[in-house]
């Protein structure tokens, strides 16, 4: 960090205007008076007030980094090293292929095609990730792609506002909180109001009394599937009609690792899918980079207010050979700004290689036969919990996938997990600030990486966690 301290060291060899006196002269030409002064911004109490501690404390040579650094390494756990079960980002296998494939330089330099004449072989595989995504989500047009989940869902808000001319967008209150707190502070700037729809306390379900009733001028209404929550809404068509009805746009928020067992977005006639494209061979990664997906139904209105990029494959003029290019690029980088359709200045291009290669190793069998796979671990973690006296699972009543609700009934959830994880085991996260009607609640995600024995293991902790 940078603080008036460093005008008193000598100039770096490896830092360009590094030198104080240098340092000084910026400062004077922009008007302020110390490095300090640029950070005022930032709260006091949040601030570092002292030099970083990095090293031993000296200058140290590259060997002594390297050491420092693989110490430091070494005492970090992964999720080879712990039973991890946690939610929201989800421990999948990433296969070997996807790896090689995307550390490839011809990749990984020109992830971003400005220049379609030479990066042919991004472009295409681009290409290729629109296309089985589109499959996948049966969809009509998919972009490559934005940066997460999160950012997708609020690109969409956007997006139906400015399709609709309306400001209010029905949201589930079951809905992922993260994921609210992002579209919320995105939103918010342009006056969109977010509403949000009651459920039904036994299964999660979206009250549909409730959504018809707040329906007039919403620009759309937005479902999870599954939800956040796990569970999986199975009133979806319903949902849909009313929608429709009311002259708003569906939102579907998906989980596109559940699609070879789950209805697509196109099946019950969403109008924008979204979702968080992790489980498609991302790994955990300390939390990303992640992958947003954005894809809507073949309306001209809707393909071009889609934000981010579109791959479109062409042929020369006599048809010999095939091209591909960027056929839409509605970023403000790209036009004028009052014009534009989102402010997401790059993409998650590397990302959506990566989903491509996942996709077409598993085809669409292989999505088929991993989702009963997850569906059949994850369910019987259900009932062994449940078994147990001191513990609800899953606590609403209704089909879930992948992760699902656990209440506590003798400790408080954060107790829980606190003492799971000193067991090396990680859930979460813990339901009881963002969900308070749920009670001493924590998700639990089960995933095809999870063994029987896995399974029974945290079962067994939960079990001397609570008899504690």
């Amino acid at each position: 960090m940078l603080r008036t301290w460093c005008l008193e060291l000598d100039a770096h060899p490896w830092l360009p205007n590094s030198d104080p006196s240098v340092i000084k002269e910026m400062l004077k030409e922009i008007g302020v008076d110390s490095v300090e002064e640029l950070f005022s911004d930032i709260p006091s109490a949040v601030r570092l007030k002292r030099p970083l501690r990095v090293g031993m404390g000296r200058p140290l040579s590259e060997a002594e980094v390297e050491a420092d650094l693989a110490r430091k390494a070494a005492k970090v756990a992964t999720c080879r090293d712990l039973l991890c079960f946690a939610a929201g980002l989800a421990y999948h296998y990433v296969p070997a292929a996807v790896r090689a494939i995307v550390s490839r330089s011809e990749f990984y330099t020109s992830y971003t095609p400005y220049q379609p004449e030479i990066s042919q072989g991004l472009l295409q595989a681009l290409f290729e990730y629109q296309s089985m995504m589109a499959d996948l989500l049966e969809m009509d047009v998919v972009n490559a792609s934005m940066y997460d989940g999160s950012t997708a869902v609020a690109e969409a808000f956007l997006m139906a506002a400015r399709v609709t001319k309306r400001r209010k967008i029905l949201i589930p209150s079951t809905m992922n909180p993260r994921y609210l707190e992002v579209a919320s502070t995105i939103t918010g700037a342009q006056g969109l109001e977010l509403v949000k729809v009651r459920y039904d306390p036994e299964t999660g379900y979206i009250d549909l009394s409730d959504l018809k009733s707040k329906l007039e001028d919403a620009a759309a209404v937005c479902v999870e599937v599954p939800s956040f929550l796990g569970f999986v809404e199975e009133q979806l068509d319903e949902i849909s009609d009313a929608a429709h009805g009311a002259g708003a746009l569906l939102i579907a928020c998906v989980d596109p690792i559940s699609l070879g067992v789950l209805r697509p977005p196109g099946d019950y006639s969403a109008d924008i899918a979204v979702g968080e494209g992790q489980p498609l061979g991302l790994g955990l990664n300390y939390g990303g980079p992640l992958l947003g997906i954005f894809a809507v139904r073949g309306d001209y209105r809707l393909v071009r207010q889609m934000p981010g990029r579109l791959i479109g494959m062409t042929t020369t003029l006599d048809g010999s050979q095939r091209g591909f290019a960027m056929i839409l690029q509605t970023r403000e980088q790209h036009i004028r700004r009052e014009r534009a359709t989102s402010n997401i200045c790059t993409n998650e291009a590397l990302c959506a290689l990566a989903a491509a290669v996942y996709m077409a190793l598993l085809g669409p069998q292989g999505f088929k036969e991993l989702g009963e796979e997850i569906i059949a671990r994850s369910h019987y973690a259900a009932r062994a919990i449940n078994r147990l006296d001191c513990y609800e699972a899953p606590v609403f009543k209704s089909f879930f996938f992948k992760q699902f609700v656990v209440r506590s009934l003798r400790r408080p959830a954060a107790h829980v997990k606190r003492a799971l994880a000193e067991r090396g085991i990680i859930v979460g996260p813990v339901l009881t600030r963002d969900f308070p009607l749920l009670g001493e609640s924590f998700l639990v995600c089960v995933t095809e990486m999870h063994s029987k024995q896995d399974i029974d293991t945290l079962v067994s902790a939960l079990e001397g966690v609570s008899s504690r």
